[in-house]
């Protein structure tokens, strides 16, 4: 049961992650990628911290306090950055193929370090899934700007961030509390993030925000940074970094949904195959016996 809410939450995480998708590409016409993190992990911060204090969470162990800033600084801070620089050389399309590498950059690397056991389950799982994204973003993918390759590789740094941390930070947070551990990492991440935006001068263009980008900073922060990374770090206590990362195959389906419902973007058949085969491919990844496991 603890493993099918871990799935459930990664699920739920990714999709809020696809239309964060969304509030970004527009804010990335207004400020830069350090600007865009400041505003969504400081908010997600602000958020976070009370709620961890009002439930009396258990905080890392001052044994772990190194890993985890260290942690946050790579997802927190590293990851926003990349993430958002992609944005601007590539298509949303393009990047959301790029970041659904997750799953078997998470794979690959967590049997090679020793933290989940390789199975062809997962591995054909994680296959089917990566090739739904493909189907459903297939009309969307020839159409790409001049130089959009540096984008792609950016977004697939960013995947490898991800990768890495849910890789590292599963102890970290089996050891204390998922809300906790995550406000320890967001504020070591949102903290160089805004000292390097305030060094760079990134909060300029803040003066001349109207009402849409100030709601863009704020969904960011409330539902892109303090909900979706809680349930990221809940679904890490209590499932696999390998079956957690299988969800952000969900991310580019959600981005394509919420297009199709708030900007009228026809929905075509391949997306349709698209969401079949991510479904199919997370069930079969997440579904191996006991035996098996």
């Amino acid at each position: 049961m603890g493993e099918v809410l871990g799935v459930f939450a990664a699920v739920l995480s990714s999709a809020l992650g696809g239309t964060s998708i969304g509030a970004t590409r527009y804010l990335v016409g207004s400020i830069d990628p350090l600007a865009i993190g400041s505003f969504r992990f400081g908010i997600g911060f602000l958020l976070l911290l009370p709620l961890a204090l009002l439930r009396g969470d258990r905080w890392p162990k001052r044994g772990d306090w190194a890993a985890a800033v260290a942690l946050g600084i790579l997802f927190f801070a590293l990851f926003p950055i990349l993430f958002n620089a992609s944005l601007i050389f590539t298509t949303a399309a393009r990047g959301a193929l790029a970041l659904s590498t997750l799953p078997l950059l998470s794979l690959v690397i967590g049997a090679a370090l020793g933290a989940e056991a390789l199975t062809w389950r997962k591995s054909v799982g994680v296959v089917i899934a990566t090739l739904g994204v493909a189907v459903a973003l297939l009309s969307d993918l020839t159409s790409a700007p001049s130089g959009a390759w540096r984008g792609d590789l950016l977004m697939m740094a960013a995947a490898l961030c991800m990768a890495l941390y849910g890789i590292w930070s599963k102890p970290l947070i089996r050891r204390s509390s998922p809300i906790a551990f995550t406000t320890m990492s967001m504020a070591a991440g949102a903290a160089c993030l805004i000292l390097l935006s305030s060094i760079h001068g990134s909060f300029a263009p803040v003066a001349g925000f109207g009402m849409p980008q100030w709601l863009g900073a704020l969904y960011l922060g409330v539902f892109g940074a303090a909900l979706t990374f809680y349930l990221w770090a809940f679904a890490l206590e209590r499932t696999t970094p390998t079956r957690v990362a299988i969800s952000v195959t969900v991310n580019p389906i959600t981005a394509s949904l919420v297009g199709a419902w708030l900007l009228n973007e026809p929905l075509r058949w391949n997306l349709a195959a698209g969401i079949v085969a991510v479904f199919a491919g997370i069930w079969i990844a997440t579904t191996a016996g006991k035996g098996r496991r």
